[in-house]
């Protein structure tokens, strides 16, 4: 058997760029395999002898695709990874500021200073406090990042120190702009962006250590989590939840946020970019959706009515299924059962298994990680809205990295359409 060769020597005798080589590898044309040292893939030379004899594939109608080559995330078939880090593994062994250092350096020695400061959350909570009171967090988000920008002189650094400092200082002020909920002591300024955060969007107080006892070595994998190495309760939930959400290869929002990237936006303008397309019901607003669906069941009883009601109305039921994963989406898996260990007799809980129960008892697609986010916000008394700000904190990880990337290849993404209008008219003489 002849030895597989590399994506370059591919590329080149089929004639073809590598973005389109790896466009073939997604619509099923060409199968790949990772180097042995997991950082370049490798394709078959019969396969492609073959692909050469038979000239470019057509493209199926519809079937349109922007590759963007990338270092940060992988999807194969339903396993995610940063950087090679299994992500279920790193939910259960490592802390949010951990996982963003290693989506941005590729190092998970976690960066300092996770402050904004005290100028620009002055103005980011005046910003955010100027809208009406029953304002979404998302929709506070989507003010304070504007208002953060302008206290910045150095946004326009584009160097990747002055990005990731950058995404440090914003994400902080994300989270710190937002309206206190309830009476909780305030955390210390040193606290994570997890205790932070719990502090916004639920009124009980986290009794727990905000970062996963005995990570795994820097220098190695994370390896799978046991439950004693998990903060214990739902605050090690909102933890987890963060780090499975931190990025999703090019998601709707990551696609947008690199596009303006690709232009030479700010990171502060990047990440706005981001919190658009996030709140689409099909992105990361599905949460909501969710959200008042587990609303709408007071007792575990209502889950069939509430299940039917839905499917009659508008033939879905919002946090099922996924459009990448195809036989259940990991990180709702992952979630899920760790809102079941930090809740065990939650009446809420009971709910949702509830809906799940039906959903299998019709056959129907697994949950996602937007129904697992509605648990989560259920199970733990947090306010309306709060999947969708859990999201938004953790993707703008993702985010800030995909820009490094996008700043650094200094090529503007400019996707050409296929007129499909009337012709154009012919002038007269």
């Amino acid at each position: 058997m002849a030895a597989w060769i590399t994506a370059e020597a591919a590329a080149q005798r089929l004639g073809i760029k590598r973005a389109t080589l790896y466009a073939y590898v997604s619509r099923g044309v060409l199968v790949r395999k990772r180097s042995a040292d997991g950082r370049g893939s490798l394709f078959d030379p019969s396969e492609i002898e073959k692909l050469a004899s038979r000239g470019r594939p057509r493209r199926p109608p519809g079937g349109a695709e922007l590759v963007i080559e990338s270092a940060l995330t992988e999807i194969s078939g339903d396993r995610l990874s940063y950087r090679g880090h299994e992500v279920i593994a790193l939910a259960g062994t490592r802390s949010f500021e951990e996982v963003a250092s290693l989506l941005w350096t590729a190092d998970f020695t976690p960066q300092p200073e996770w402050r904004a400061t005290s100028a620009a959350v002055a103005v980011g909570s005046a910003a955010q406090s100027a809208l009406p009171d029953g304002a979404l967090p998302l929709e506070r988000l989507q003010v304070i990042v504007p208002a953060l920008a302008a206290t910045d002189p150095l946004r326009l650094h584009l160097d990747s120190p002055a990005v990731i400092a950058a995404g440090r200082a914003m994400i902080a002020g994300m989270v710190d702009c937002l309206p206190d909920v309830g009476a909780a002591a305030r955390p210390p300024a040193d606290a994570s962006i997890a205790v932070r955060l719990w502090r916004k969007l639920s009124p009980d107080s986290p009794a727990s250590p905000d970062s996963p006892a005995s990570p795994a070595s820097p220098a190695s994998p994370a390896s799978p989590a046991s439950p004693d190495s998990l903060a214990s309760g739902l605050p090690g939930a909102l933890r987890a939840a963060l780090v499975l959400l931190a990025d999703h290869e090019l998601a709707a929002s990551t696609l947008a946020a690199r596009v303006a990237a690709s232009v030479r936006a700010d990171p502060y303008a990047v990440v706005a970019t981001g919190l658009g397309a996030l709140g689409g019901s099909l992105h990361g607003g599905a949460s909501l959706g969710a959200e008042g669906m587990l609303a709408a069941a007071a007792t575990a009883g209502d889950a069939p009515r509430v299940v039917g009601d839905l499917l009659r109305r508008t033939g879905r039921v919002p946090g099922f299924g996924h459009f990448v994963y195809k036989t259940g989406d990991p990180r709702a898996v992952c979630l899920l059962d760790l809102v079941a260990r930090g809740a065990p007799g939650s009446a809420r809980l009971a709910v949702a298994e509830a809906v799940l129960a039906e959903m299998r008892r019709r056959a129907l697609p697994e949950p996602n990680i937007d129904f697992a986010l509605a648990v989560l916000k259920d199970v733990a008394g947090m306010i309306s809205g709060a999947g969708e700000a859990v999201f938004a904190v953790a993707r703008t990880a993702g985010w800030i990295a995909h820009a490094v990337e996008e700043y650094a290849r200094d090529v503007p993404l400019r996707p050409r359409a296929v007129y499909t209008g009337p012709a154009a008219a012919e002038l007269d003489d």
